[in-house]
C-alpha cells in the first residue's frame, strides 16, 4: 500500500478505530515511516484519553473544564490537520508524542 494512503488511514483512525487501526498498520506494514506515524498516532490516542480523564476527575472540582474542552477539541482536529499534511506528502507529527518517536 502506498505510504501517503497508509498515513491517511491512521490519521483517520482516530475517528473509527483509534487503538485497532495503528497497531495493525504497525504490524503489517515494512515501511518504517509508516511504523512510525502508527506508533505517533496510538501514543497520541493514549495521551489524549488519559489527559481527558484526568481532566473529567478535576471537572468535579472545576478546574478540570477548560483542560477538558482543550483536549477534547485536540482530539479532534489534530487527526484531520494529520489528514490533511498526509494528503499534500506534507512532513508532519502529532502535537506533544511526535518527537517520542
Amino acid at each position: 500500500m502506498e505510504t501517503k494512503w497508509s498515513k491517511v488511514i491512521i490519521h483517520a483512525s482516530a475517528f473509527i478505530a483509534p487503538f485497532l487501526i495503528p497497531i495493525l498498520f504497525f504490524i503489517i506494514s515494512k515501511d518504517e515511516e509508516v511504523k512510525s506515524f502508527s506508533v505517533q498516532a496510538l501514543l497520541f490516542q493514549i495521551v489524549m484519553w488519559v489527559l481527558i480523564a484526568i481532566s473529567g476527575i478535576l471537572s468535579f472540582i472545576i478546574i478540570g473544564l477548560p483542560f477538558l474542552l482543550v483536549f477534547g477539541v485536540m482530539n479532534f482536529i489534530v487527526p484531520i490537520i494529520g489528514i490533511v499534511k498526509a494528503l499534500s506528502d506534507e512532513p508532519w507529527r502529532y502535537p506533544i508524542v511526535g518527537r517520542w518517536v
